[in-house]
């Protein structure tokens, strides 16, 4: 118990000594602090859309997403009207790397296509799934499936299904119906996978 107690005071006294030491090296000027700030710089969301908008211009890709975080980890989500293959997540991949300089901006990158279940982002996706079954989440949170039969620039037209029992009938009927949304009346639409 002894031998504890007095293993205990020396290594006390002999960080004393070296907190002591240390404020004199401070005050001398011999000493480096203990910390260091580091500064990096975050990399633009605009300079990597530029990039991937510039290198797929002249091929049958478009742009989905970028995100950039503030500690530069980089998510870009591209898509075609025929899919999109990993050796061409590849491509724009080392393009992008090829671009910036990890001397000047450390990065973390990921080039994928746009998942297939997530919500469309851009118009198009919408004009990729004419002819699809799609489900629309509004502002007002009504969901709302049906066939995707019109698109264009302000809005899109579901075709959906339902029963009605007409008047005087003895049994409901299947009718269908259109319905327009506005881009901005929803909060998302995505894609309905079905397995027949």
């Amino acid at each position: 118990m002894i031998q504890c107690f007095f293993i205990l005071i020396v290594c006390i006294i002999k960080n004393y000594f070296v907190l002591l030491q240390r404020k004199q090296d401070m005050e001398e000027g011999t000493t480096v602090p203990l910390f260091v700030k580091i500064t990096l710089s975050m990399i633009s969301k605009d300079t990597v859309y530029q990039i991937v908008e510039q290198y797929i211009a002249d091929k049958d890709y478009y742009l989905v997403d970028v995100k950039v975080t503030p500690d530069n980890r980089i998510s870009v989500e591209i898509d075609s009207f025929d899919g999109v293959t990993i050796e061409f997540c590849m491509e724009v991949n080392k393009h992008i790397e090829s671009q910036l300089d990890r001397e000047v901006e450390d990065y973390e990158l990921e080039v994928s296509s746009a998942g297939l279940t997530e919500p469309f982002k851009v118009l198009k996706q919408y004009e990729k799934n004419l002819g699809n079954e799609v489900e629309v989440l509004t502002n007002t949170g009504k969901k709302i499936s049906g066939l995707l039969v019109e698109v264009n620039e302000t809005e899109f037209v579901l075709e959906i299904e339902k029963t009605e029992k007409p008047e005087g009938a003895k049994r409901k009927i299947t009718v269908t119906e259109n319905l327009t949304f506005r881009y901005e009346d929803i909060k998302t639409t995505k894609y309905i996978i079905r397995f027949k």
